[in-house]
């Protein structure tokens, strides 16, 4: 066994920090995003495709999507792949555009929302526990062997802690700035 690298430990933090954008991305706010529409899969010629496979997406104003299906024979397809996806949105269909007004959410609705966010932390920060764990049995793993020495491992678990604490922080804040969003009315 060589001798721990530490930045893969930081890239598989990172990694969980990002996926946490990424699954916030996909919770809806009051505003309109483009990347709400990301997990709708549409019957495309025969396959499941994702929706900005068969159309483009825009935001022209804040509370409303714009699907613009490039082929006319899709448009009935994508129409009920967005009704189907549980997203609650109902496109009104305008020609080869869809248009999707994004309902306003309900107080109720905001807070389900805030836990559901919530969540989706927490299983981040659990991802990120879970590597600095296997860096320190790494480390620990590397003194038995002594590839290097217990001063050596002692400063690099230090390190993985550092950067545990620093992962954690920009999931809290993260998350912080997601609630705020989804609070604002």
């Amino acid at each position: 066994m060589a001798k721990p690298d530490l930045k893969s430990y930081r890239d598989r933090m990172d990694k969980a920090v990002a996926a946490l954008k990424e699954e916030f991305s996909g919770l809806r706010t009051g505003r309109a995003n483009a990347g709400l529409l990301d997990p709708v899969q549409v019957e495309a010629y025969g396959s499941t495709s994702p929706l900005n496979a068969v159309a483009a997406i825009s935001v022209p104003e804040p509370r409303m999507i714009s699907v613009n299906v490039w082929d006319r024979g899709m448009v009935v397809s994508v129409e009920k792949a967005i009704r189907a996806a549980g997203l609650g949105l109902n496109p009104i269909v305008d020609g080869q555009t869809l248009r999707i007004p994004i309902p306003p959410l309900t107080e109720e609705r905001r807070k389900d929302l805030v836990k559901l966010a919530g969540k989706y932390a927490e299983q981040q920060k659990i991802a990120v526990r879970n590597v600095r764990r296997d860096a320190n049995d790494d480390l620990k793993k590397a003194e038995k062997a002594s590839e290097i020495s217990q001063d050596e491992q002692k400063k690099m678990e230090a390190e993985v802690q550092k950067d545990t604490d620093a992962a954690i922080k920009r999931i809290d804040e993260a998350l912080k700035a997601k609630e705020v969003e989804i609070m604002q009315v």
